[in-house]
Order: C-alpha cells, then sequence, then structure tokens
C-alpha cells in the first residue's frame, strides 16, 4: 500500500468498517418496505440499468426535493444502501430522490458528471419548487460538480437553493497516484476539469461542506480546501468518521438537515 492508498483508505482506518454497508442495506430495506406507496423504486434516467432513482414522497405535498448521490468511489454501491437516511427531510416536508449512475472503469468520473445531471434533470421535471443536493464522499464530488454552468440547464439549476458535500473529494489530482486508478483512469486533464476545487465558486446557492472530525486527514484537507476556495461553511463534527458521518441525515432535527433545507 502506497501512502496515497493509505491517505484514502477509510475502511481500514474505521473499526467494524466491514458490518456497516450490511447495516445500511437491511436499514434501506426496511424504510423502502414500511413506507409502502410512498417509496417509488428503479425509476429510469437514462439507458443502462444503474442509471436509475427511487423517489421517496413525504405526506402531503412537497416542500420541495432533496437530491441524495452516494459514495463509494465512483466504483461501488448502488441507490439501495441509503434509502433510510431520506428520513430527515421526509419528516420536513421534503421529497427526496437517490440516484445511481454507471460505475468505474465501465465508464470515466465525468461521464459519472453527466450521468448525475441528467438524474437531477429528469428529478426536476417530476417535481415542483426548490432542489436541494447532498452527497457523500464521491456522491460530494457529483454535486459540487452540478454547479459548473455547463453541467445542467439553467432552469435546473436556478431552482438549487442548498448544497451539502459530505467527506467529498473535491481534488481528484490526489486520487492518480493511488491504486484504485487503475480503475478510476483518472489523468491530467480529468482531474483539472472534474474537480470541484478548480471551479468557480457558484453564486446564489448555500453551500456547507460537511465532515467528521475522526475522518482521514486526506478528508479534512479536501473538505478544508473546498471550503475555502468557494467561500463555504464548513463544519467539522467530533466524534464522528467518513462512514456515520451521513447518519445525521436521518435525523429531521439535526443540524446537517437544517442546512440542507436552508434552516
Amino acid at each position: 500500500m502506497t501512502q496515497f492508498d493509505d491517505a484514502y483508505d477509510n475502511s481500514g482506518h474505521i473499526e467494524g468498517a466491514e458490518t456497516f454497508p450490511p447495516t445500511w442495506e437491511k436499514a434501506a430495506a426496511a424504510f423502502r418496505r414500511d413506507l409502502g406507496a410512498r417509496a417509488q423504486t428503479g425509476v429510469s434516467y437514462g439507458p443502462s440499468d444503474r442509471q436509475a432513482f427511487d423517489f421517496f414522497q413525504p405526506e402531503g405535498v412537497a416542500r420541495g426535493t432533496v437530491i441524495f448521490v452516494h459514495g463509494g468511489y465512483w466504483k461501488a454501491l448502488d441507490r439501495s444502501y441509503w434509502s433510510h437516511l431520506a428520513a430527515g427531510p421526509l419528516a420536513r416536508g421534503w421529497a427526496v430522490a437517490m440516484p445511481s449512475y454507471d460505475l468505474c472503469p465501465d465508464v470515466r468520473i465525468s461521464d459519472i458528471t453527466t450521468q448525475i445531471a441528467a438524474a437531477v434533470t429528469e428529478i426536476s421535471r417530476r417535481t415542483f419548487g426548490p432542489i436541494s443536493l447532498a452527497g457523500h464522499s464521491a456522491g460530494g464530488h457529483l454535486v459540487c460538480r452540478m454547479m459548473d454552468p455547463l453541467v445542467l440547464p439553467a432552469e435546473v439549476r436556478d431552482r438549487i437553493r442548498n448544497i451539502v458535500p459530505i467527506s467529498a473529494v473535491a481534488n481528484l489530482a490526489p486520487l492518480m497516484q493511488t491504486s484504485m486508478n487503475d480503475i478510476l483512469r483518472i489523468d491530467t486533464a480529468e482531474a483539472q476539469s472534474e474537480s470541484p476545487v478548480n471551479m468557480s465558486p457558484p453564486h446564489g446557492v448555500n453551500v456547507t461542506v460537511w465532515v467528521g472530525a475522526e475522518e482521514r486527514p486526506a478528508f479534512l484537507e479536501q473538505s478544508e480546501h473546498l471550503s475555502r476556495v468557494w467561500g463555504a461553511r464548513q463544519t467539522v463534527v467530533e466524534g464522528k468518521h467518513h462512514f456515520d458521518v451521513i447518519d445525521a441525515l436521518a435525523d429531521p432535527e439535526s443540524d446537517m438537515v437544517r442546512a440542507l433545507l436552508g434552516g
């Protein structure tokens, strides 16, 4: 393992890391089952099987829509692990959509950005009111990329009010020196064009950069870098690591949900 592999190895530095994915998957399945008819699964937004999203409807008319994009270093996991995290916004009267996307090495990271833009656009066609974006790890990168003026149609981008990138990978360049780049295939050009830290700071959108205090130093540095160049607020949560910092999304009274919904 190289220095950079260790820097981005979350599982290797979290006790019981292997227990988290099956726990998430079980909680998510139970959440979808309990939500019943208010859970619409597998809504297509593109030609491949993974280009689909699940949509969770609150009771009554939705006040807006939260779109959550999952992580997994662009090469693992899917939307089915995270459904239970919709509980916080749903309890506050917001609909929640969770897309999957094709994974590396079948596609490049830039292709995934395009897919998430297609998902956000399709979700916007099916909903009314404001949109808030949240994403974890690689998903944090992807929701930040939605602020590129060339990525989303203007009428969609103008509906986005709040973004919460959680433990986001905002600078792709260091990942070029990890062994997982055999799968990701990031080159210098893509590291430049796909890194949110190289983007112009978005205007008219509230951005809160979120990270756990117990995360790998590389993720603390990534979050600090993004908040600094974007002039965004940063929240560092004591006692939380890369795998449990997202739990706050399920709590309607959490600071994370308040930031995501605008108070």
